[in-house]
């Protein structure tokens, strides 16, 4: 069996969001508050996690990270919400 996929949410110091996906969400932090994650977050330092969900492929993950991605931020806000409250 495969490890899950996780489609991730990070606010950065400028209040912008960055969603991306990965297979371990703490590595993947820490690869973007080190400088070696996406071009975005380089530019745009991030903050925090703010919240992520577990997909059963990467081509699921894919196809969310996709979608949140052309939402405005209010919206990938409240995707947030409900995934920590999914969690509790």
């Amino acid at each position: 069996m495969s490890s899950p996929w996780f489609v991730y949410i990070l606010e950065c110091a400028n209040d912008r969001l960055y969603t991306g996906i990965t297979t371990d969400v703490s590595r993947r932090f820490r690869e973007h508050a080190t400088g070696r994650g996406a071009a975005f977050t380089r530019m745009n330092k991030p903050r925090r996690m703010l919240a992520f969900t577990a997909c059963p492929d990467r081509s699921q993950a894919s196809r969310l990270e996709a979608h949140i991605k052309r939402l405005p931020a209010q919206d990938k806000r409240r995707i947030c919400r409900l995934w920590l409250l999914a969690n509790d």
